[in-house]
């Protein structure tokens, strides 16, 4: 198994990612901060225009020498039903007046590429060292321009069969996603048939995705701790890609209602939902979900654009109850800590954790 610094000629000094969230969270100085310190700090692309993003890369070149990734959407090709989603926004229309505010009007059926020719253009024209995509798997000729490019490409999977199809396209790595990772499921088919029922939890589908492919494998999912990784890189992977952890650091753009909820006793659990955006994410359960989870069609991104103005004002009247509280199963674990500092303890915790083994093994052995 090539490891992912040897693949990709240094990215790093630990092999922890800072995963790319989009929304907010993502920002230049938290990516900066990460990279500072040794980790692979991740721009998100999703939910911006082409320029947005590079306006982002930008300041991120101008906060940091070091390496860094940015994250693209993949376009979402699937059927959307219409009336399904005119159904779900009568089901929002009690938000609406309770915020004061109109759903959008516009016509959202087919705002469904998230600009992404425009935003792969852009890498292509000034590259930059890592780029990894969500939501499916690109062309195998994207991938060979961005290699050409000196770009390294990462393939978002949750499936052993996702993991062929990234290989056979010419992908660099795979950022293996259990269920248990906050925000949205990375899965290649947004089927609603199989909610809840295929997804696979992080340490088993490392050890399946690594017996499928010989690519490098980033594991993501719940990981809060450096002992985590540990395990993470003992079971195969590469290195261990963290959202949640980040989430709280004082760099990152996360609403600080948001930073707030994830260690508070309010909040016990995570559940996968499409109430915000029409596609399985992990969140922690308010009000929000309860209320309208049942009821949300597999609809992405139109969902998403629909209740935009509704998280935006839940966020601005300050109602946890409201929003969008993305956050993985590890959420209480979360440490509101500098990203550099974050970085560091769990470099620390890592090496510990590999002592601790190694010396169990040398016991073992004698």
């Amino acid at each position: 198994m090539q490891s992912m610094s040897t693949a990709a000629n240094g990215l790093s000094s630990h092999p922890i990612v800072q995963a790319p969230m989009a929304g907010g969270a993502s920002c230049p100085p938290l990516v900066a901060a990460v990279c500072e310190a040794g980790g692979l700090g991740f721009l998100a692309g999703g939910y911006k225009t082409a320029d947005g993003m590079y306006q982002e890369i930008k300041q991120v070149r101008a906060l940091t020498r070091r390496h860094f990734g940015v994250n693209l959407f993949m376009p979402q090709t699937g059927y959307v039903d219409p009336a399904a989603v005119e159904a779900y926004r009568g089901q929002l229309a009690g938000e609406a007046s309770w915020y004061e505010i109109s759903l959008a009007e516009e016509d959202i059926i087919g705002t469904s590429d998230d600009g992404y020719d425009a935003k792969l253009a852009i890498l292509l024209e000034d590259p930059v060292p890592v780029v990894s995509f969500t939501f499916g798997c690109p062309a195998s000729a994207a991938l060979a321009a961005l290699r050409k490019a000196g770009t390294y490409t990462v393939v978002t999977v949750t499936s052993a069969e996702e993991a062929r199809s990234a290989q056979r396209a010419g992908a660099d790595a795979v950022c293996v996603q259990g269920v248990e990772a906050g925000g949205h499921q990375g899965t290649h088919r947004d089927d609603p048939q199989i909610d809840g029922t295929a997804a696979v939890g992080l340490l088993a589908l490392v050890a399946q995705v690594r017996e499928a492919v010989a690519l490098p494998i980033i594991a993501a999912g719940g990981v809060m701790r450096g002992a985590q990784i540990a395990a993470l890189l003992a079971a195969g992977a590469a290195a261990a890609q963290l959202g949640t952890a980040f989430l709280a650091c004082p760099e990152s753009g996360a609403d600080p209602v948001h930073k707030k909820a994830l260690t508070d006793p309010l909040f016990v659990r995570t559940e996968l939902t499409r109430a915000f955006s029409g596609r399985p994410a992990r969140v922690l359960v308010n009000r929000f979900v309860r209320e309208h989870g049942p009821y949300a069609p597999a609809a992405y991104p139109q969902v998403h654009h629909l209740t935009s103005g509704l998280r935006k004002a839940a966020a601005a009247a300050g109602d946890a109850q409201g929003m969008a509280l993305f956050a993985g199963q590890g959420h209480r674990l979360a440490r509101a800590l500098p990203a550099a500092q974050l970085v560091e303890v769990l470099a620390a915790e890592l090496a510990e954790a590999q002592s601790t083994l190694k010396e169990m093994q040398m016991r073992s052995a004698s």
